[in-house]
C-alpha cells in the first residue's frame, strides 16, 4: 500500500512538472515572458476591492446610517447604565444607613443583579446587531459592485476581473491591468444617479 502511494505521488509530481513546463514554454514568445498586452488579450484585469469600497459613495452613506444606529444604541445603553448606577448607589446608601431590613435589602440586591444581567444582555445584543448590520452592509456593497460589472461587462471587455485586497489570493497585479479607478468612477456615477 505504501509503495502504491509513493508511486502515485511520483506520477502526479511528474505530470504537474510536465504541465508546468508546457504551460510556461507555450506562452513564451521568442524567449520573453508573458507581456501585459498578452494578459489583456486574454481578458484579465483586477480591481482593488479595499480602494473601491472605501471610496464608494454608497459606503459613506451606509456607514453614516450605521454610525447613527450605533450612537442611538450607545445612548440607550448609557441611560440604562445610569439608572442602574443610581439604583445601586441608592441601595448602598440605605444599607449603610440601616434604613432597610435585611429582607428588603436581599430583594433589592436581587433586583439589582437582575438589572445588571439585563444590561449585559442588552449590550451583547446591541453589539451583535451592529456587527451583523455591518456585515450585511459590506455584502450589499460587494453585490452592487459585482452586479454593476456583470451588467456592464461589454464596457470592460474582460473575461475575468479579479478582486485584489489585503490578504486575498491576488498578491500582485501589473498596474496596467488595474481598472479600480475606472470602476470606482462608474459605480459612484451610477449610485449618485440612483440616489436622485
Amino acid at each position: 500500500m505504501k509503495k502504491l502511494t509513493i508511486a502515485l505521488f511520483s506520477v502526479l509530481f511528474l505530470a504537474v512538472a510536465a504541465l508546468f513546463y508546457l504551460n510556461l514554454s507555450g506562452h513564451k514568445k521568442s524567449g520573453k515572458n508573458i507581456s501585459k498586452t498578452d494578459v489583456q488579450a486574454q481578458g484579465i484585469a483586477f480591481v482593488n476591492i479595499d480602494t473601491v469600497i472605501y471610496k464608494f459613495d454608497m459606503f459613506f452613506d451606509r456607514r453614516a446610517d450605521l454610525m447613527a444606529k450605533q450612537k442611538n444604541a450607545e445612548a440607550e445603553l448609557n441611560s440604562k447604565v445610569s439608572l442602574y448606577q443610581k439604583n445601586a448607589n441608592d441601595y448602598q446608601d440605605k444599607v449603610n444607613k440601616g434604613l432597610i431590613t435585611r429582607a428588603d435589602a436581599a430583594q433589592r440586591e436581587q433586583a439589582l443583579y437582575q438589572q445588571q444581567q439585563e444590561l449585559s444582555t442588552l449590550r451583547d445584543n446591541l453589539q451583535s446587531n451592529l456587527v451583523e448590520e455591518e456585515q450585511v452592509m459590506n455584502r450589499q456593497i460587494i453585490e452592487y459592485i459585482t452586479s454593476y460589472l456583470e451588467a456592464n461587462k461589454a464596457d470592460y471587455n474582460y473575461q475575468y476581473i479579479l478582486g485584489k485586497s489585503f490578504g486575498s489570493v491576488v498578491l500582485y497585479g501589473e498596474g496596467g491591468l488595474d481598472i479600480t479607478q475606472k470602476v470606482l468612477d462608474a459605480i459612484n456615477k451610477k449610485y449618485q444617479a440612483e440616489k436622485k
